[in-house]
C-alpha cells in the first residue's frame, strides 16, 4: 500500500488528544510480540502497512465498529415506547390510596410497562429485593436512595361523634388512658407503636380496645365508634371533613412527617423507572390533607 493513507491516520492518531507517539508505538510492540508478525514496513522514509496488519484490520474492523456504537450519544427516550418491568413498594395504606391511582395513569400512557406491586409495612432491604420506586414514611438519609419529598402527613387524633357523645372527648394527654383506645403493632419490631405529640411527648394505651398491625383496621374501629385513633391525615382528613370522625387534641398534634417517593441511586435511571416515579409523586401530591 503506498504511503499516505493509512500510514497518514497512524501519524494523525500518534497526534490525538490522550495519545503519544510513544504510547501508539509501545502498543503497536505488543501486538507485534502477541502474534509474532510485523505490523509495519518502516523505513528512513516512509511506513507501509504490511499484509498481517491488514489481514487483522479486516477481522477487528466490524468489532472496533461495534464497540464505538456503544459509546455514542443515545437518541432521546420516546416516552411513547417505554417498556418493561417496574418494581414498586409501599406502606399498606397507601396501596388504594396513592398507588392504585399512578397505576391507573400508567398503563394509559405507557402500556407496555408492567407494574409489579409489593405493599408491605415493613422497611425492606429495597436494594437486594431489586425494589425500583417506593413511598416512605419520614424521611430517608441513605446516600444509596434519590428520595422527593411528595407531601406532608399529619397525625390526628380521631374518634366518632357517637364515641365521644358516649363518653366524652379528652382534654389533655393523660386523659386519654380512660377512654378507649386503639393501638397499632410495628411490624418491623412487633411492639406497641406509640401515639405521637407536640414537644417530642409519646403516650402508649396501655388497655387498648383494639389492637391491630394495619392502619385501615385502626380507622375502621373509629368510624365503628368502637375507640379513639391517631391517624395519618391522608386517611382520616375525608372522614373529618364529612363529620363521621372528629379530631380531638388539636392543640396536643405533633409536626407533620413527610411522605417521600424514592428509587435505588443505582446508576443512570430507565425511562420506564422515572416515569413510574413521576407518577407516584404526583399521587402522593394530592392525597388528601388536613388544612
Amino acid at each position: 500500500m503506498p504511503g499516505g493513507g493509512r500510514e497518514q491516520q497512524f501519524s494523525r492518531c500518534c497526534r490525538a488528544p490522550g495519545d503519544s507517539p510513544q504510547g501508539v508505538t509501545r502498543a503497536i510492540q505488543q501486538i507485534e510480540r502477541h502474534y509474532g508478525e510485523v505490523l509495519f514496513h518502516r523505513s528512513t522514509r516512509q511506513m507501509r502497512i504490511s499484509c498481517f496488519s491488514e489481514g487483522l484490520l479486516e477481522q477487528v474492523r466490524p468489532v472496533l465498529e461495534r464497540f464505538e456504537d456503544l459509546w455514542r450519544t443515545p437518541a432521546p427516550v420516546n416516552q411513547d415506547s417505554l417498556s418493561g418491568t417496574v418494581r414498586i413498594t409501599a406502606p399498606h395504606s397507601l396501596g388504594t390510596r396513592a398507588v392504585l391511582p399512578a397505576l391507573d395513569r400508567v398503563p394509559g400512557r405507557h402500556p407496555a410497562i408492567t407494574l409489579d406491586v409489593r405493599l408491605s409495612d415493613r422497611i425492606s432491604n429495597t436494594v437486594d429485593d431489586g425494589i425500583d420506586v417506593g413511598i416512605r414514611v419520614g424521611f430517608m438519609r441513605d446516600s444509596r436512595f434519590v428520595a422527593r419529598k411528595a407531601a406532608e402527613m399529619r397525625l390526628p387524633v380521631v374518634a366518632a361523634p357517637r364515641l365521644i357523645e358516649k363518653v366524652g372527648a379528652p382534654g389533655d394527654i393523660d386523659a386519654l388512658a380512660g377512654l378507649p383506645n386503639a393501638l397499632a403493632l410495628d411490624t418491623n419490631t412487633g411492639r406497641p407503636r406509640p401515639w405521637h405529640f407536640k414537644a417530642g411527648q409519646q403516650w402508649t394505651p396501655v388497655a387498648p380496645t383494639l389492637i391491630a398491625d394495619n392502619a385501615d383496621m385502626e380507622i375502621g374501629a373509629a368510624l365503628a365508634g368502637v375507640a379513639f385513633a391517631q391517624l395519618a391525615d391522608y386517611m382520616a382528613a375525608p372522614y373529618i371533613a364529612s363529620g363521621e370522625l372528629v379530631q380531638v387534641l388539636q392543640d396536643e398534634e405533633p409536626p407533620a412527617w413527610g411522605l417521600y417517593v424514592y428509587r435505588p441511586q443505582r446508576g443512570p435511571t430507565p425511562g420506564r423507572v422515572r416515569a413510574v416515579f413521576d407518577e407516584l409523586l404526583a399521587a402522593v401530591g394530592s392525597l388528601p390533607a388536613l388544612r
